[in-house]
C-alpha cells in the first residue's frame, strides 16, 4: 500500500462543506478552501481526491496565517465564493465545475481574489486517481507553464502554477495586491484532453449555462432559497436525466455504526420527488428529465424495477471495502445492497411523478406507457413484501401499500376520457389497497401503524395522505399526524421511528424531511402557524454554505439535554444532498 502523502487536510463537520458540480460529478469543498471528495469522470467512477474518507487526493487554495472563513453561492448557480478575512485585509475564491459537464472531462476552474489589501494564499494539488493508489506519474511541465500527468488511467492538466514545486503532489504560493485576480484550471479526463482554453472562455460557458439552466420562481415562497434548491438539484442531474442522491460515499449516518453508505445513485423515489417537486414550480427541465428517467427504467424492468440505478441506468454495484481509515466514526464503503431489495412504493412514486408530468402536458407516449407499466406493476405485486422507504427487513409496509394507492389515484385523475374504464379500475384497487392496509395496519388507537407485525408510530406514514391516499381530514390521517407529532417530535424537529426503548436521540439524528414532511401535514390541515413553527425550525438545520445532511443531531444542540452517559457523536450523513431547501434524500440501503 503507497504511503499517505503529508499535509492530508482534517476533517470538518459535514454541513460545513460546499457543493460544487456539473451533471456529471460533485466535488466537496471545505472551508479552509480544501477539495477533499471528487470522483472522475463520472459520479460512481472512483474518487480523485478522497481525503475526506482519509485517502489520498486533496486541492488546497488556502490563506497563509490566521483567518476567518465563509462564503456564498451566487444566485441560482452552483458557483461559489469561499471568502476568508484575514490579519491583512479579505481575498475571496471563486469556484466552480465547468458547467455542463463533459462526460469524460472534469474541469474545476478557481479564481483568486484579492479583494482587501495583500494577500498570500498556499495552492496545493494532490490528484490520486483509484480513491487515493494511484498518484500523479509522469508529471511534466510545458513551455506554457502548463502541468501535464497521469492518475492510473486519467489524464491530468493544471494551468495558473508555472512555478509550482512538484514532490508528493505539485505546491505554490500565489500573492496578489488589493484588486488582482490569478486563475487556476484543472483539467481530470479519461480521454485524450483537447486543447487548451482560456479560464476566461471556461468561466464565461459555465456562467451563460447556469444562466439558462435555473428558472426565476419567483412565485415561491422565497425566490431565492428555491432557486438555489434548483441549482443543487440541476448540479446532480446527470444529461441522462438521474439525480444522485448526493455526491458522496462512506460517511457515516451515525457515528461507529457500521451504517455508511454510498449514495452516487439514483434512487427512483428520490427522482419522483425532484419532478414532484419542480412540477408545482414550473421547472420543465428537471421534470422531463425525472420523467424520461423513471420511464425508461419501468419500460425496461417492468415489475422488477430495483430501487436505485446507476445515472446512466445500470445495476448499482455490490458493496466493498477500499482498506481506507474513513471519516472519523465511518468507514470505507462504496456500492450499496439497495441493489438486491425490492420497494414496492417506487411504483405509486412513480405513478405520482407521471401524474405531474400529465399535468404540465409534458407525457410522452413512452411515459403514458410507463405508467401503465407501473400500475400493473402495483396489481401484481401489492401482496409481495418489501424492504420499505427506510430499506429495512422485507414488510407488509404500510407505508408502501398506501403511497402505491395515492399513486393509482393520481394517474387516474389525469387519464384520458378514452381510458375512462382503465381509470376506474386504478380507483377501485386504491380503494382495495387502503382497505387491506385498514383492515391488517390500523392500530386500535386510530392511527396507522408501521406493519401488520410492528405497531410502532412511522413519520413515513405522514406521506401517504400528504399525496392523496387519503384526505387531510379523515381520522385515520388525523390520529397519525398526532401520534407522530407526540412520539416522534422533539423540539420541532422528527425522529423516523422509535428503534427500540432508548431514547430517540440516542438511536438516530432526527430526519430532516420528516420535520419538512409533518410541516405540510400541518400545512395541509389549515393550520398555518405550527407548519411555519415546524418547517422553520428544520429549514435553519442547513450548514452554512445551505445545504443539508439528511439527519441533525438535535441532542448536541445547545441548551438541548445533557448528554447521556455512553451517548456517543454523530455524523451528518451526507455532505451535500443537497440548500436551505430539501434536497433529494437518498435510499437507506
Amino acid at each position: 500500500m503507497t504511503p499517505p502523502a503529508a499535509g492530508r487536510p482534517d476533517p470538518h463537520a459535514l454541513r460545513d462543506y460546499a457543493l460544487l458540480a456539473d451533471g456529471e460529478r460533485g466535488a466537496l469543498v471545505g472551508p479552509r478552501g480544501d477539495i477533499v471528495w471528487m470522483c472522475a469522470p463520472a459520479w460512481d467512477d472512483d474518487a480523485v481526491f478522497a481525503a475526506l474518507i482519509g485517502g489520498d487526493g486533496w486541492y488546497g487554495v488556502t490563506p497563509e496565517g490566521p483567518f476567518v472563513w465563509g462564503g456564498y453561492y451566487e444566485q441560482g448557480s452552483l458557483i461559489r465564493r469561499s471568502c476568508w478575512i484575514t490579519t491583512g485585509g479579505v481575498v475571496e475564491c471563486r469556484e466552480a465545475l465547468v458547467h455542463p459537464g463533459d462526460p469524460h472531462r472534469a474541469v474545476v476552474l478557481r479564481r483568486i481574489l484579492a479583494v482587501d489589501g495583500e494577500t498570500r494564499l498556499r495552492v496545493t494539488l494532490n490528484l490520486a486517481a483509484r480513491f487515493g493508489r494511484s498518484r500523479l506519474r509522469d508529471v511534466r511541465r510545458d513551455g506554457q507553464g502548463r502541468w501535464t500527468g497521469r492518475a492510473g488511467d486519467l489524464r491530468v492538466r493544471f494551468s495558473g502554477a508555472p512555478d509550482a514545486r512538484h514532490d508528493d503532489g505539485l505546491h505554490t504560493t500565489v500573492t496578489l495586491e488589493a484588486g488582482q485576480h490569478h486563475d487556476l484550471v484543472l483539467e481530470v479526463s479519461d480521454a485524450p484532453l483537447p486543447a487548451p482554453e482560456t479560464s476566461e472562455v471556461l468561466w464565461r460557458a459555465t456562467e451563460a449555462s447556469w444562466a439558462g439552466c435555473v428558472p426565476d420562481l419567483t412565485g415561491t415562497l422565497s425566490g431565492c432559497d428555491a432557486r438555489h434548491a434548483y441549482a443543487v438539484m440541476a448540479g446532480l442531474a446527470s444529461p441522462a436525466g438521474g439525480t444522485v442522491a448526493a455526491a458522496t460515499a462512506s460517511l457515516p449516518e451515525r457515528a461507529e455504526q457500521g451504517r455508511n453508505y454510498d449514495y452516487r445513485y439514483v434512487w427512483i423515489r428520490d427522482q419522483s420527488f425532484v419532478g414532484q417537486a419542480v412540477a408545482a414550480t414550473g421547472g420543465q427541465r428537471l421534470l422531463d428529465d425525472s420523467v424520461r428517467f423513471v420511464a425508461a427504467r419501468l419500460l425496461e424492468h417492468g415489475p422488477g424495477l430495483a430501487p436505485a440505478y446507476t445515472t446512466t441506468g445500470r445495476a448499482v454495484p455490490d458493496r466493498r471495502t477500499l482498506d481506507l481509515p474513513g471519516y472519523p466514526g465511518g468507514f470505507d464503503v462504496v456500492g450499496n445492497h439497495v441493489n438486491r431489495q425490492f420497494q414496492i412504493d417506487v411504483f405509486g412514486e412513480a405513478l405520482l411523478l407521471l401524474a405531474a408530468g400529465a399535468r404540465h402536458d409534458r407525457l410522452d407516449a413512452d411515459g403514458r406507457r410507463a405508467a401503465l407499466t407501473a400500475a400493473d406493476a402495483i396489481a401484481a405485486r401489492r401482496r409481495d413484501p418489501d424492504a420499505g422507504i427506510w430499506e429495512l427487513h422485507d414488510d407488509h409496509w404500510a407505508h408502501s401499500r398506501l403511497v402505491c394507492a395515492a399513486g393509482l389515484r393520481a394517474i387516474a385523475a389525469v387519464a384520458p376520457r378514452a381510458d375512462g374504464g382503465r381509470a376506474a379500475g386504478w380507483e377501485a384497487l386504491a380503494d382495495t389497497i387502503v382497505s387491506d392496509a385498514s383492515a391488517t395496519c390500523l392500530h386500535p388507537t386510530g392511527r396507522w401503524q408501521r406493519s401488520p407485525t410492528d405497531g410502532g408510530v412511522d413519520a413515513a406514514l405522514l406521506l401517504p395522505a400528504l399525496r392523496g391516499a387519503l384526505t387531510a381530514d379523515a381520522p385515520r390521517t388525523v390520529a397519525t399526524l398526532r401520534a407522530v407529532r407526540a412520539d416522534l417530535g422533539r423540539d420541532h424537529y422528527v425522529y423516523r421511528f422509535r428503534h427500540d426503548q432508548r431514547p430517540l436521540e440516542d438511536a438516530e439524528g432526527a430526519f430532516l424531511l420528516c420535520g419538512f414532511a409533518l410541516a405540510m401535514a400541518e400545512h395541509s390541515r389549515h393550520d398555518d402557524v405550527e407548519a411555519v413553527r415546524w418547517f422553520e425550525r428544520n429549514r435553519a438545520a442547513c450548514g452554512p454554505p445551505g445545504l443539508y445532511a439528511e439527519e441533525f443531531d438535535v441532542a448536541q444542540r445547545p441548551a438541548a439535554r445533557q448528554p447521556s452517559a455512553g451517548l456517543r457523536p454523530r455524523a451528518d450523513a451526507r455532505g451535500g444532498r443537497p440548500a436551505r431547501v430539501v434536497i433529494p434524500v437518498g435510499g437507506r440501503g
